[in-house]
């Protein structure tokens, strides 16, 4: 029996792991698509192969891995770039993802997908939870955690779609910003629902 798909997104620094954290306590499993997308560029990965025939061994560390900094900032600067690495990526992690599924028994499990909706995804899941933060917190925990500018920080926010845009997509919504009591409750109040949720689309 096919699991309810929760699809976890927010910007990035809105707290997603705190959150996948406890639904995890609550026995959830938890899909993390960032760790899917470095298992597919590993080394002796055909998809490390391909982006290292496109952009040349300088994209990679000593140790012949995937330096993720340097890859970010050529998909940053150029679209194209971007494309490139979309149509070799989102295919093999789409996959793993679909695999992955396939071993849940739980009645829903939580996929963490931070781009979810830059990346047209929606359709993977069957709700879309956005963790949301106000952005002058945002900018704040970014700083704290990247050890980074202001100005650096606001160009990641910036890359990603707007906080608007994203809410806009969301079926539930969670205010990280509250206290972890609050967090807790939001929590344990969208765990009923989906439980409710699972049971109804399998009667």
């Amino acid at each position: 029996m096919k699991p309810l798909i929760i699809g976890l997104t927010g910007g990035i620094g809105c707290g997603k792991s705190t959150i996948c954290k406890a639904f995890s306590q609550l026995a959830i499993p938890i899909i993390d698509t960032d760790q899917i997308a470095r298992d597919v560029v590993a080394p002796g990965q055909p998809a490390l192969e391909t982006l290292v025939q496109h952009f040349s061994s300088t994209i990679l560390n000593k140790d012949n891995s995937l330096n993720r900094a340097h890859l970010k900032t050529l998909l940053f600067n150029d679209p194209q770039n971007k494309k490139f690495i979309e149509t070799v990526l989102h295919p093999l992690i789409l996959a793993q993802l679909n695999q992955q599924l396939t071993a849940i028994t739980a009645p829903y499990v939580v996929v963490e997908i931070p781009l979810l909706i830059e990346a047209n995804w929606q359709s993977v899941v069957d709700q879309i939870l956005v963790i949301d933060i106000p952005e002058t917190l945002q900018l704040e925990r970014l700083m704290q955690r990247e050890d980074a500018t202001q100005s650096e920080v606001q160009a990641m926010i910036d890359n990603q779609i707007s906080r608007t845009e994203r809410n806009r997509y969301a079926t539930q919504l969670v205010d990280n910003s509250a206290t972890p009591s609050a967090l807790s409750r939001q929590v344990s109040e969208l765990h009923q629902h989906y439980l409710k949720l699972a049971e109804n689309s399998h009667p």
